[in-house]
């Protein structure tokens, strides 16, 4: 079998580079997303057995988003001296050792796993960036990295089909070491493509450990965002998107479970909907970019119109379990779309050197407010017992702040402007 799955990967690799390119970074998307986004799923039994109620999953949510914005932070040193391919093997290692400390009923000490799962999340966007850019031709640069993040929502569509099934074959410890058994087949399957696509590493980058610890490190991550003048808008509507991303995969299936009646099993469906949903949003609004551009404009306005998707979620959800599908449907294809247009606007917009570090820095926004939007919204169900009310809230700010950009881009040309040198 092993010669096989090599034969199979040498054929793969006498593709076009850019062909290989997008299917590693796109299984490793995969993987990483059904991994991580199967979490949330198991919500209830999770935290059930870790003695919390059920909207405690929006810590486990807000620590997993904590480790992502480590590796974002502090990270950068750790890819330029193993190259893309071997951080994206890390990262898959940590995300293992994380479910692995999950699945022990180790009550809130779980959320040190959650932290390790967010750090190895963490690293798919530099990397998967720093080998798309250097691939992808230009006229489809933006369709490229729409696929590559579609991975994102057809793992977790993946998740929610086979999450609840698992628990309910293996057990909860059960479910989650047949995830681990995943993450590290993958580690294996994506070696051969190391050759080819890990070139350009710089092994004498060997202070990377410490700069896991330096704050130095962040500082000039963040700076980076000052090398366009798009960057800012970019990054605050990112984060903006982020927050409201954050709520409803955190949430929704405990929201369905908990105030409309759904089972485990419906309820991973209703969230595979949604993130089967985001797929086709991800590359239609690619595929849409490419032909149209003013990117900036384009998620301007579909952060507006994700937030009205959010409200007829919330007030028509209760209508019947087709029209919860359908506005999870609508939600996923709006809300959680936007990904791969915002990811290749900032690579096109950041010079070619930094294109890693534009990604990471303003990634690492976008997971601060990962971060802070669970946070928020569990305590807002707290306040109120109201899901809906705390839905709003978030699809509210995403609403302003789209809102403030499509002002500020009136009568301005930033999307025109060359990539700078």
């Amino acid at each position: 079998m092993q010669d096989r799955v090599c034969q199979g990967w040498t054929r793969t690799l006498r593709l076009p580079l850019w062909v290989s390119a997008l299917v590693v970074t796109l299984f490793v998307q995969t993987v990483s997303s059904f991994s991580s986004l199967a979490v949330p799923l198991l919500g209830p039994p999770l935290m059930a057995r870790a003695g919390l109620p059920p909207e405690s999953i929006g810590l486990v949510s807000a620590m997993t988003s904590a480790g992502i914005c480590w590796c974002l932070a502090c990270g950068g040193p750790l890819l330029g001296h193993h190259g893309p391919v071997r951080t994206l093997q890390i990262g898959l290692a940590c995300m293992a050792l994380g479910l692995l400390i999950l699945s022990q009923p180790l009550g809130l000490l779980g959320l040190l796993g959650a932290l390790a799962v967010g750090f190895g999340t963490g690293h798919n966007t530099p990397a998967g960036s720093r080998i798309l850019v250097r691939s992808a031709p230009p006229r489809h640069r933006t369709l490229i990295f729409s696929i590559k993040q579609a991975g994102v929502p057809l793992g977790g569509a993946l998740a929610g089909l086979a999450a609840a099934p698992l628990v309910l074959v293996q057990g909860l410890s059960g479910a989650l070491w047949t995830i681990i058994g995943v993450l590290l087949l993958t580690i294996l399957l994506v070696q051969p493509s190391r050759a080819r696509l890990d070139r350009e590493r710089d092994e004498s980058q060997t202070g990377w450990a410490r700069a896991l610890l330096s704050p130095m490190v962040l500082l000039r991550s963040v700076r980076t965002l000052r090398a366009h003048p798009s960057l800012p808008l970019l990054t605050a509507l990112g984060a903006s998107f982020s927050v409201l991303q954050s709520c409803l995969t955190a949430f929704t299936a405990t929201y369905a479970m908990t105030r409309h009646g759904a089972s485990l099993v419906e309820a991973g469906k209703i969230v595979a909907v949604m993130q089967i949903a985001s797929v086709t949003g991800r590359v239609a609004f690619g595929w849409l970019a490419d032909r149209m551009g003013h990117a900036l404009r384009h998620l301007a306005l579909q952060a507006v119109g994700s937030a009205l998707a959010v409200g007829l979620l919330v007030t028509l959800g209760s209508q019947g379990p087709w029209a919860l599908y359908g506005c999870a449907a609508l939600v996923g294809a709006t809300a959680i779309g936007w990904n791969g247009v915002h990811m290749a606007e900032l690579a096109r917009v950041a010079p070619l050197s930094l294109v890693s570090d534009v990604t990471s820095a303003a990634s690492l926004f976008g997971f601060v407010g990962s971060i802070c939007g669970p946070v928020i919204f569990t305590l807002l169900v707290r306040w109120s017992d109201s899901y809906g009310l705390a839905f709003l809230v978030m699809a509210a700010q995403l609403a302003g702040i789209g809102l403030i950009c499509a002002l500020l881009l009136r009568g301005r040309t930033g999307n025109s402007m060359p990539r700078p040198s």
